[in-house]
């Protein structure tokens, strides 16, 4: 998402006389949209190799360390969680950073993940522009992961004022 960013920045740093230029970094930009996503859509199904060796809380700070904007990040999970349950918290964080990413202009994000004995409880919050749609694709497909796991998603983002996502997922079975 980083090097999309950076071509259209270079995009509008080109003065308005050089119109073959600044089509041709159009170009690469919207290609490099199209290649993330379909990595997006071909990695939906894999699991990251990651979170199947050491769990949910190694997982994200790796999610963490490669976000493009900084996370401070904090896991209360002291035992492994059902596949599914990890999984499905993976995706959920990885999609709210990259939504943070392309839409928040936020400087920094807030990570919060903590396992009780019948509900993993995760929060992403931004301090960013916020006035998120609920209806966007990207907030409807974390809604939908949610529900999927028998979770329930609720969104804060006022305008101005940054964003809040919060999801409680069932995790009873933990497994040790």
């Amino acid at each position: 998402m980083t090097l999309g960013l950076q071509v259209r920045a270079a995009e509008a740093s080109v003065p308005a006389a050089a119109t073959e230029l600044k089509w041709e970094l159009a170009q690469v930009a919207e290609g490099l949209t199209d290649v993330l996503h379909d990595v997006r859509e071909i990695s939906r199904g894999i699991h990251p190799a990651i979170l199947s060796d050491r769990g949910l809380g190694p997982a994200l700070k790796a999610l963490a360390r490669r976000a493009p904007v900084p996370v401070d990040l904090t896991v209360r999970v002291a035992r492994r969680l059902p596949d599914r349950v990890e999984l499905g918290a993976y995706y959920i964080v990885s999609e709210a950073l990259a939504n943070v990413a392309k839409h928040a202009n936020a400087e920094t994000v807030t990570v919060w993940v903590e396992a009780g004995r019948r509900v993993l409880t995760l929060s992403v919050r931004d301090d960013g522009v916020g006035g998120a749609d609920p209806d966007g694709s990207g907030l409807t497909g974390l809604r939908e992961r949610a529900e999927a796991l028998g979770g329930t998603l609720n969104l804060t983002s006022p305008p101005g004022r940054g964003t809040s996502v919060d999801v409680k997922l069932p995790a009873a079975g933990i497994a040790t």
